[in-house]
């Protein structure tokens, strides 16, 4: 009989008990306990952005393949990896529907809040992958101009479709970004945001990051607020997390702890790539693995009333009864203490595709950009 391969998972990964027993020893516990000692003789590692994986935990290992549930891995030392000939694997665009569903809340919410219209604003999209191309995506939807910005894609595809940062700052109402966490070399993200980019920003811009705290060099953004520079911003991001700058917090208008990706699909789809990448590594059979079932929203019919709404308000209104962010953000300015607690008992929040959405009174084609959105809509005529 073969024996069964040794595998290390963070606990916290959801819909995985249960899956890989028949196949491995599987040992489960919080990522930030992950250590050398537990893992000298495991084959894989299935984790989250909580386990730094680097010579520090990995050498003298066992370890062949790593699998992060996650779409970003600047927590995995990939030299040090190719060095000892470990595969690692992310899982790519997971979650990029639930950030989407996060930056819709958010952009809706500001709007609302700042009495500006979403259509005929201006976008400034920094990193075009699989997040940047959906908020792409919702923009268009709503009306907005966009300006992209993605170096390597412009490097490898040229033409026209991307700007520089110089332009984004001098023309863009709102920024998002969408970027890995990159500490060095020519497409450097590390204080992308700093003095230099919020000196040239020419309108009171409304800020979004929901990519790496260390993106933005906190102190320079701080200043920039209390100058009154930005009409407005969200943070989902810290630079030292889970360490929150307190100072920081008090002046931001949206405020969450990492949280941006959580929805019940985006966990799922992260478990489900990276089981299936553990799966075929290791040739277990599970590789168009998939959970059984999600959890549906105790209430997933949303009744609008569209008479006397324009198209904003309306899917305002939609969107916002699938998620409300201010929710978030109240939760975790009265806990703040509690960073990875709120990450490890986030509350379930399903994406647009869970809810069906009656449309009464449409006349604004507003069904049609629902339907766009992943909603079921019905009565939209």
């Amino acid at each position: 009989m073969k024996k069964k391969i040794k595998v290390v998972a963070d606990s916290k990964i959801p819909f995985l008990r249960g899956v890989l027993e028949p196949y491995a020893d599987i040992h489960y516990m919080p990522g930030r306990d992950i250590s050398s000692d537990q893992i000298s003789d495991a084959d894989a590692l299935i984790i989250r952005t909580r386990t730094k994986c680097n010579k520090e935990l990995l050498e003298g290992s066992k370890v062949k393949f790593i699998a992060t549930a996650t779409i970003g891995f600047d927590h995995i030392d990939t030299d040090y990896c190719a060095s000892r000939k470990i595969t690692w694997q992310n899982a790519p665009g997971c979650n990029s529907s639930s950030v989407e569903q996060y930056v819709l809340a958010a952009l809706l919410v500001l709007s609302a809040e700042k009495n500006f219209s979403l259509a005929g604003s201006t976008i400034g999209i920094i990193g075009v992958g699989h997040v940047g191309t959906k908020i792409k995506r919702i923009a268009k939807l709503l009306g907005m101009n966009i300006l992209l910005n993605d170096p390597p894609r412009e490097r490898q595809e040229g033409g026209s479709d991307f700007v520089s940062l110089e332009r984004i700052a001098q023309e863009s109402d709102i920024i998002s970004f969408h970027v890995p966490l990159t500490m060095t070399g020519q497409d450097k993200t590390f204080h992308m945001v700093n003095n230099k980019f919020l000196t040239d920003l020419r309108k009171k811009v409304h800020l979004i990051n929901t990519s790496r705290g260390e993106v933005i060099e906190e102190k320079a953004l701080k200043n920039a607020i209390v100058s009154g520079k930005l009409g407005s911003v969200v943070l989902d991001v810290w630079e030292n997390e889970p360490l929150v700058n307190k100072d920081l917090l008090e002046i931001v208008n949206i405020a969450t702890p990492h949280i941006a990706g959580y929805s019940l699909d985006g966990k799922a789809n992260g478990t489900k790539m990276g089981v299936r990448t553990l799966s075929k590594f290791f040739n277990l059979g599970l590789d168009h693995w998939t959970p059984d079932s999600i959890p549906m929203p105790l209430d997933n019919k949303i009744v609008v009333n569209a008479t006397g709404k324009n198209l904003e308000a309306i899917i305002n209104e939609a969107v916002l009864k699938t998620y409300n962010i201010l929710e978030d953000d109240a939760t975790f300015r009265k806990l703040i203490s509690s960073f990875e607690e709120r990450r490890e008992h986030y509350p379930p929040r399903r994406e647009y595709g869970a809810y069906t959405i009656q449309l009464l009174n449409d006349h604004e084609s507003a069904g049609n950009v629902l339907m766009e959105l992943g909603f079921d809509v019905i009565g939209s005529s």
